[in-house]
């Protein structure tokens, strides 16, 4: 158990960096997908661009850090199993398997678009980027509060959160449309 609080911190580490590629990632992958809609030679110079970046930000970054959060979570755990019995932590979990969904489907979604293959909107991807965000804010509120029983304020308050995001994505658009270079 002293080597714990090593182990924490570098779990959390990862889980910044893994977080900071799931951020990144849909924006690029937007960008990506605006750029297939530019004319010759921006499309190519902009998509050849971003589909690097991408490539770059999901295996050096993205990738590696899940491995390393997960590793580090799994060492904590082993070293204090007791915590798979509270019950925050069942519900942390179950979350945690939401963020491991996300992340492979983005995966998939990368793969699509490194073969040039567009089967999604910006919208989509605009939608899309605020997965991780609502993951973020349960995770963190389960993890500082330790506490489950207070789960239908929090699922209210996820709910709220996800109204906010998408009344913003809806007012950029509008932004977006009066002005394009905003």
């Amino acid at each position: 158990m002293e080597y714990y609080n090593y182990f924490k911190s570098l779990h959390l580490i990862f889980i910044v960096t893994w977080f900071a590629g799931l951020f990144y990632a849909p924006r690029l992958f937007m960008y990506q997908i605006e750029a297939s809609q530019k004319p010759e030679p921006d499309r190519s110079i902009l998509g050849d661009q971003l589909a690097l970046m991408t490539k770059r930000l999901w295996k050096i970054i993205t990738w590696p850090s899940m491995i390393l959060a997960s590793l580090f979570a799994f060492v904590m755990l082993h070293l204090n199993p007791g915590l798979l019995y509270a019950p925050w932590m069942q519900i942390k979990l179950a979350f945690v398997v939401l963020l491991y969904a996300y992340h492979f489907k983005s995966h998939q979604i990368f793969k699509q678009l490194q073969r040039g293959e567009i089967n999604y909107t910006t919208r989509y991807m605009r939608i899309w980027n605020e997965g991780p965000t609502l993951i973020l804010f349960a995770v963190i509120f389960l993890v500082i509060t330790k506490s489950a029983t207070n789960w239908i304020w929090g699922l209210a308050g996820l709910i709220c959160l996800a109204v906010l995001l998408m009344l913003g994505i809806k007012l950029y658009k509008s932004i977006r449309e009066k002005n394009p270079n905003a």
